[in-house]
Order: structure tokens, then sequence, then C-alpha cells
């Protein structure tokens, strides 16, 4: 065989062949490196879903047993709870409840009125007199019939007994005083049985 002036065989010198190999070497090599990549990404692929527990899904689902576990329990008729029931806050509820708040208070303004009905009530028929000048003293006692008033006068920071006394006759009372104290004099009356006191009256004396 002529061999080329370099000492290598020439391409016309190859037989057909060995022309061919070199491609078929290189389409060899191309195909494995696919296969080696799709190996890497199946790999990945796999990994991933198992992360994401598909993977256990799928696993769980597959054997009869498993399946057979998950099943729903028939109903069963159950009894009337022993405690207390829970009350909704409803908006028929906040109406009982604002209807409750005003009966207590309507409830609360009442007892005052009645408080008041036993209250005595006294009145001075002059606001003004002159020395040892007649003083009438009237009032209104509900409830405090058959009962003795006594008189009191304001002195020295206290209420001190004065000479006189009322007696309670239809549960209304009336009397006269007199003294020569000039200046505002203050009066009142107390049931000593009750200790239940009148309001206070102010006549000057000039």
């Amino acid at each position: 065989m002529p061999l080329a002036h370099n000492g290598h065989v020439s391409d016309d010198q190859r037989k057909p062949g060995d022309r061919h190999r070199p491609v078929l070497e290189g389409v060899a090599a191309l195909v494995a490196v696919g296969l080696v990549v799709g190996l890497i990404l199946t790999g990945v692929a796999l990994a991933g879903t198992r992360l994401l527990g598909l993977g256990e899904a799928a696993s769980a689902g597959g054997t009869s047993t498993e399946r057979e576990s998950m099943y729903v329990p028939r109903p069963k008729k159950t009894t009337d709870p022993d405690g207390p029931l829970i009350t909704l806050h409803t908006e028929s509820a906040q109406k009982k409840g604002k209807a409750d708040s005003s009966a207590n208070a309507k409830k609360a303004e009442k007892k005052p009125k009645k408080a008041e009905k036993e209250v005595i009530t006294l009145s001075a028929g002059q606001t003004t007199v002159a020395s040892f000048g007649q003083i009438d003293l009237t009032g209104i006692y509900p409830g405090g019939e058959g009962a003795v008033l006594q008189v009191q006068r304001f002195e020295s920071g206290a209420w001190a007994d004065f000479e006189a006394t009322i007696p309670v006759s239809g549960e209304t009372f009336s009397t006269y005083v007199q003294t020569g104290v000039s200046g505002v004099n203050r009066f009142r009356v107390i049931d000593r049985s009750t200790g239940k006191t009148s309001n206070e009256v102010r006549i000057t004396v000039r």
C-alpha cells in the first residue's frame, strides 16, 4: 500500500468502513450522555415527589389493608346532655336584657318615692317674726298616726330639744313656738320612737 509523503495513510487509501467509524462513535457517545442525563433527571424527580409527600400518598393507597382501615362509622343516637346548655347572645336576648334593665331601673325609682312618702314634712307659717313672735309649725307624717314629735332647734352646731311637742292626728300635726333669740333660727321635728326626722325650716327673728 503506497504511503503519503507525511508517513500516514491518506483518506483515499482508507477503507470505506474506516471512514464512517468516527461518526458512529460520536453518535454512540451522544446516546450514552443522553441516557446518563435522563437517569439523573429521573432521580431528581423521584426525590422531589418524595419531599412533597406525593410518593407516600401513592404508596398509602396501594395496599388493600390500609384502604380497608378507612371507613365512616354508622351514626348513633346520642343522649341528652346533663350539663347546662350554652345560650347564644342573640338579638332577642339583648332585647330581653334591656327590658330587664329598664324594669329594674323603674323598681329602683319607685323605692325612693315610697321612702319619701314616709318622711316627715315640716312647714313654717312665717319666715320673719319679731322677738317672741308666734311661729306656726305644721306638717304631714304618713304612717305616723298617734306619734308624738319633739321640736328641735339647731344650737351650737347640734340639734337640741325645744320646749314643745306635737301629737300626730290623721297623719298631720300643728303647733306654734316663740323665741327671743335674734337672727336665723332653724327648727325641725323628730319621732324618737322611730328616729325619723323632718326637714328643717328657717325663721328670722328680729
